[in-house]
């Protein structure tokens, strides 16, 4: 069997779907070595992979689009730090394979530089996305805003002036650090994001129709394979989660820093007199303290499994991480996006009818406990989208891929 060399960005958020999808390599006798964020090194152990960490001073370079409301200036400030990270990526990577020997590579689409090495060098590889990527496909609005897919001549024109607009001020951002990168270890320059995107040979998207438009078509070398979801906690139930004698909401924040701790606050309170138990996470612990209802939990990083196997509605902030997870239970979603990829996640929920979608800047008690009660009967679309991921293959059919075009090419 081959030896996989596994690179992720500092993201509790990418390397966790990677890890199902090597979990899945792993069991079919491939030997994983995982090169990801210091604090996921000793996870990646208990999986059974060999893990160690990357360059430090990729670590160092934080994601602080939180700073900002705009959502075009928040591309912007997250678009510079992965440019920053890139610069580190090409020698870290360089010195991983000289160590581990890979037969083949799995690299995270946020690892610019790394992709770029990879790119030029001789092991065979592939991108894992765990989120939708910024591929153009026709019909689909560009990647950024959120917008509602629009038909017709009026669609076309506005997705054109979208592209103008958001894209390429971002990509004024992105490309000239990329294509530095890319010159200094022998590549050609691209001209776009999209362009830049299909350089990986193959790319394994961890997600699933109809949750993504049903128009989406991104060629050849992209597949979705489902949400590659992985929870690393206990198998037991925590004593607290099973002393809760009401059906359970779950609320979840960003693993990564956000300014998005006012949506446990609201949440909390807004729910406080319905017959529902909230169960609050704040993984990267930045909820402030505050008087906590009895039908209410506020906990830290707490894995969600347990929780979701209780729950009858998840409210996230649409990282694509966790409200898939929820989906994938056939449970219905209200999304708050606050930035990144977040206002993509939320209009795909509100579009496949599997849940709703309430933008951060209209957020309010009153509207918050409207839109968790009609997200609570739209369990048909729910179970709509739970049947699709099913149908992606999941895992199985990611590491199908992998071992076909991969470490069989």
């Amino acid at each position: 069997m081959s030896t996989i060399l596994a690179y992720t960005s500092p993201a509790l958020g990418h390397m966790l779907p990677m890890s199902a999808l090597l979990l899945e390599l792993a069991h079919r006798g491939h030997r994983i070595w995982l090169r990801t964020y210091s604090e996921c090194v000793d996870m990646g152990q208990r999986f059974g992979f060999d893990a160690d960490a990357i360059d430090p001073r990729i670590e160092t370079i934080t994601l602080d689009d939180w700073r900002t409301t705009d959502p075009r200036r928040a591309l912007t400030l997250g678009v510079t730090a992965l440019a920053r990270r890139a610069e580190h990526e090409v020698a870290d990577l360089a010195e991983a394979v000289a160590v581990v020997r890979p037969d083949a590579l799995l690299i995270d689409v946020n690892c610019w530089g790394a992709r770029s090495a990879a790119e030029a060098g001789e092991v065979p590889w592939a991108c894992f996305s765990p989120y939708t990527p910024p591929l153009e496909s026709p019909g689909v609005p560009p990647f950024g805003l959120g917008l509602r897919p629009m038909g017709g001549v009026a669609g076309r024109i506005r997705d054109a002036v979208a592209r103008l607009v958001v894209t390429r001020s971002f990509e004024k951002v992105m490309l000239p650090p990329v294509n530095a990168v890319r010159a200094g270890v022998g590549r050609a320059p691209v001209a776009s994001v999209d362009e830049y995107l299909r350089r990986a040979p193959l790319m394994l998207v961890a997600t699933g129709k109809p949750f993504q438009y049903p128009q989406t078509d991104w060629g050849e070398t992209v597949h979705m394979i489902g949400p590659c979801a992985l929870d690393p906690g206990p198998q037991t139930v925590p004593d607290w989660i099973a002393a809760v004698d009401r059906p359970i909401v779950l609320v979840t924040t960003s693993s990564e820093r956000q300014d998005d701790g006012v949506l446990v606050r609201t949440a909390v309170a807004a729910l406080a007199d319905e017959p529902v138990h909230v169960v609050a996470t704040s993984p990267a612990g930045h909820a402030e303290d505050f008087a906590v209802p009895d039908n209410a939990t506020v906990r830290g990083r707490v894995p969600h499994g347990a929780i979701l196997d209780r729950a009858v509605c998840a409210v996230t902030h649409g990282g694509m991480g966790a409200t898939q997870k929820a989906l994938l239970r056939a449970m219905p979603v209200c999304a708050v996006p606050f930035g990144r990829d977040q206002f993509e996640v939320a209009r795909r929920v509100e579009v496949a009818g599997c849940g709703t979608r309430l933008p951060a800047k209209r957020l309010s008690r009153e509207r918050l406990k409207a839109k968790v009660s009609e997200a609570m009967t739209m369990t048909d679309g729910a179970k709509r989208v739970a049947d699709g991921f099913a149908a992606t293959g999941g895992a199985a059919h990611g590491a199908d891929l992998f071992e076909q075009r991969v470490v069989g090419g």
